[in-house]
């Protein structure tokens, strides 16, 4: 029986020996393309090829790649772990032709592989093929079917709908129709039961789709029209862990190599055993699918957070501490012990988990722990909600208050759902469904954009030219109107461009472009599949005139020194912290610097001076750059260039150097470290476990700020009447103030002493009752202290109310000895009510509560109100 590795490896062996190119898995994470945020199918990283955008380097290409699905369209979250197919990270063998072979190859090599070389049983394989769609003017795809007709009997070969079996990369692009090899698993008496085709694309879950045989051949345009694709593409996409279960004569993708570790590892861990309870094995497989995609997410860069990414991958890790505290009785943090097992499984493959292991560890540890406590939390709320509602007379809880439990707290709604069974209770389903509706409608409305279509006014790619020029000839390629928000906008791209697009950390550029008959704002400068896009507001009248590209060289020239400094920082960083630090993300702007890096303790303020001084000696010495343009990435290595996890790089490289500091980069840096001027160092902070973050000002940003602090210093002085040593003037005041205050304090203590003795001796006895009452401009604290003392003196009967302001504001407070609360009376009720006439509002506990407002003249008024509520 072959293993996971062994499928893996001979994958990629059968397509070099058909002549592709075999490249390494970009990460899964996606930074430079804004219309996705993880990869989630092996062509994403061949978008800029198939979109034209960027010449094909080989025409036959093949891979094993990192997929993500938890999103969007491809949304495979809530499947994950209840049944036993389907996952959030998966691995996607495929093999790809740019404009080389199509139909006939992919379909040949496909069966070849599969049962020449894998030996899968022929008669248990159907293919489906694209039936037509009369409204779009297309035909069933007889072509595809043809080829297929030369390996399968034609019951083997199955009509699919538009749904199934035509591939769209978005609402507008490159498309075309698709044909799916599924395989039937089930045993010998099921199959003579019923035929394997009346299962195919029914959810059965030995009867699934294994490769995906897409052929581009159209392009979408915004009007939903097709017209031909000038070079044809072929994309395949095969499910690895499905491969390897047919392989594997398995049921189930968790019953394979590629799962059974993990899973014993995890029923090991909670001494229970896997197949023995439904709710417990789904619980298992959540959890051994989750820690692939938290582990491997985070040694490509994206950490947990509450925003965009991070909150998908957030999600996905308390999806699983979920259900491990829900089914396995995990109370404390557990998914990080099963980090070894996961790299002893896939290390081999993907070396970046060996070299982040700490650092993933201690990510996930954070998140889990943190999540726990926010799960006691949303319990203690949800006993709450059920002690309210049962006391109204009801059994089932507004999905309202559900959904604020689901969106604020992360408690997900079939927890409570689960927690209310336990109690006898419901919640209303309707009303949460209501509440997430109009959640992501919102979200949707955010995110929403109109994209028209390309305008092309010549074919052509761009040419960057920003390295050296930040003004050039250039024309206007192609050009479409957005709008998002309720703004149009406009993208341009052009044949050659000084302006440098957003990536790697640096905001794109801005500026100009300039024809002889008007000059059009380039507010930003976007990469998408990696083609630099203009964003302008106007489209210019003229677009097919030749123009100058100008850069805005202020903003370009502060965002270079940012960039640059952000480099002698990282190699600063290594020096005085240790070479464990990594670089775990960066923001340059014309305005500041952000660089996120690897380490697992606070910087000490010691630590961030030695950096400060290192990199700003650095600086005065004025280090020519060193660049190292377009080498192989293998010399890249040898001169020791420090490369980035997450990261996709070609194969020919860009490499920056300042004396020691090495790095490949693709970003725009000062031609010397004393056009940086100076670094400032303005902040140290945790961004997550084990990432901190270090935000600094350089040039012209530190001199202001050196202006501010000059400036406050000599205001202050004038404030302590110029003293030659201002400390020492300042700990005068500071020793002076605290003596007063000490003062005070003893005089307030000695007020409240005689006060309470007062009031001792003014009780009023009303029907057995000891009424103390008063109204008095006091602070809050010390009628606090008052009410206290007096209840502990007076046991029994003691009914306590007072009238205060404190700098202006009123304030009613109630103390209530026991047997008082024992009789009925709730002191938060009582000032909760009388408040009202002070114009505010209070509560607190039975025996004790206080309320304040606005209306000091209502005070007296408040008093008597809390008597006759009380019945005194």
């Amino acid at each position: 029986m072959l293993t996971a590795k062994e499928i893996r490896d001979s994958f990629k062996n059968f397509f070099e020996s058909k002549g592709h190119h075999i490249v390494p898995s970009a990460p899964m994470v996606i930074k430079d393309d804004p219309t996705l945020m993880f990869t989630n199918a092996g062509m994403n990283q061949f978008k800029d090829i198939i979109l034209g955008n960027h010449p094909a380097k080989y025409q036959r290409v093949a891979d094993s790649q990192k997929c993500l699905r938890v999103s969007g369209k491809h949304n495979d979250l809530e499947e994950v772990g209840h049944d036993t197919y389907h996952h959030t990270m998966f691995e996607m063998l495929g093999n790809w032709s740019f404009g080389d072979y199509f139909k006939k190859e992919a379909i040949n090599w496909a069966w070849e592989y599969l049962v020449d070389v894998l030996k899968l049983n022929p008669e248990h394989l159907y293919a489906t093929v694209f039936e037509g769609s009369p409204e779009e003017g297309l035909s069933r795809d007889d072509e595809a079917a043809s080829y297929w007709e030369q390996f399968l009997p034609k019951d083997h070969i199955i009509n699919g709908n538009k749904h199934d079996n035509f591939w769209e990369m978005g609402d507008t692009g490159p498309c075309g129709p698709c044909s799916e090899i599924h395989i039937d698993l089930r045993p010998a008496e099921e199959r003579a039961k019923i035929s394997g085709r009346d299962l195919v694309n029914h959810d059965h879950p030995q009867v699934i789709e294994i490769w995906n045989l897409v052929f581009m051949q159209y392009n979408r345009k915004a009007d939903g029209s097709l017209e031909p694709l000038p070079a044809k593409v072929i994309d395949t996409g095969m499910g690895f862990e499905r491969l390897c279960m047919a392989l594997q004569g398995k049921i189930s993708n968790y019953d394979t190599d590629v799962f059974q570790p993990m899973l014993k590892a995890i029923a090991a861990m909670s001494n229970t055993e896997y197949g023995k309870d439904k709710q417990q094995d789904i619980a298992m497989r959540v959890i051994a699918d989750h820690i692939r995609t938290i582990a491997f997410s985070i040694t490509d860069g994206q950490l947990p957070s509450n925003a965009k990414a991070g909150y998908v991958i957030r999600r996905i890790l308390r999806r699983a501490v979920r259900y491990g505290y829900t089914f396995l009785g995990q109370k404390q943090a557990f998914m990080y012990k099963l980090l070894p097992v996961l790299i002893d499984n896939m290390g081999d493959a993907y070396p970046e988990l060996i070299a982040q292991k700490t650092l993933i560890e201690k990510v996930i540890k954070e998140e889990e722990e943190s999540f726990l406590r926010t799960l006691e939390t949303g319990i203690r709320l949800l006993d709450k909600t059920m002690e309210d509602t049962k006391a109204a007379g009801k059994t089932e809880i507004s999905g309202k208050d559900a959904f604020t439990l689901y969106d604020t707290f992360g408690f997900p709604l079939d927890l409570t759902e689960l927690i209310l069974r336990e109690n006898g209770m419901t919640v209303n389903i309707e009303e949460f469904n209501e509440e997430m509706q109009q959640q992501k409608q919102r979200a949707r409305n955010a995110a929403a954009i109109e994209t028209g279509d390309w305008i092309t006014l010549k074919e052509g790619t761009t040419e960057f030219v920003g390295y050296d020029y930040t003004e050039y000839e250039a024309s206007i390629l192609r050009y479409r109107q957005i709008k998002q928000k309720n703004q149009t906008l406009y993208q341009i791209v052009l044949d050659r461009t000084p302006f440098y697009a957003e990536s790697g950390g640096q905001v794109g550029d801005t500026g100009v472009l300039v024809s002889e008959f008007e000059t059009i704002e380039v507010v930003d400068t976007k990469k998408e599949n990696n083609l630099p896009i203009h964003i302008t507001k106007k489209l210019p009248e003229h677009p097919e005139a030749p123009m100058m590209a100008c850069v805005d060289t202020d903003k370009r020239a502060a965002c270079a020194a940012n960039h640059s400094a952000t480099h002698l920082l990282d190699a600063a960083l290594r020096e005085v912290l240790g070479e464990h630090i990594e670089q775990k993300g960066s923001l340059v702007t014309p305005d500041s610097l952000r660089f996120d890096f690897s380490h697992f303790q606070k910087v000490t303020d010691e630590e961030i001076r030695k950096v400060e001084h290192i990199v700003n000696e650095r600086i005065r010495a004025n280090i020519p750059l060193k660049e190292y343009r377009n080498i192989p990435i293998e010399e890249a290595k040898e001169l020791g260039a420090i490369a980035l996890f997450g990261e996709k790089y070609g194969d020919k490289v860009r490499v920056i150097q300042f004396g020691s500091s090495i790095e490949f980069c693709g970003g725009t840096h000062v031609a010397a470290t004393g056009n940086i001027g100076m670094v400032k160092i303005m902040s140290e902070s945790s961004v997550a476990a084990g990432v901190r973050r270090i935000e600094a000002y350089t040039g012209a940003r530190v001199e202001e700020l050196l202006d501010t602090i000059q400036d406050t210093l000599s205001d202050l002085k004038a404030l302590f009447n110029n003293a030659p040593d201002l400390s020492i003037a300042i700990r005068k005041y500071i020793d002076e103030n605290a003596g007063l205050k000490k003062q005070v304090e003893d005089f307030m203590k000695e007020k409240e002493a005689s006060l309470k003795e007062r009031l001792l001796k003014n009780i009023q006895e009303v029907h057995g009752v000891k009424v103390i009452k008063f109204c008095s401009p006091l602070p809050a604290e010390v009628v606090k202290n008052i009410a206290f003392q007096l209840r502990g003196e007076i046991t029994e009967n003691l009914f306590f109310v007072a009238g205060s302001t404190d700098n202006g504001k009123p304030m009613l407070t109630v103390m209530l000895s026991d047997n008082l609360v024992a009789t009925g009376l709730k002191a938060g009720n009582l000032v909760k009510e009388a408040a009202k006439l002070i114009q505010g509002g209070g509560g607190g506990q039975p025996h004790f509560a206080t309320a304040g407002g606005k209306n000091t003249d209502g005070l007296n008024a408040a008093v008597e109100k809390v008597l006759e509520l009380a019945g005194i």
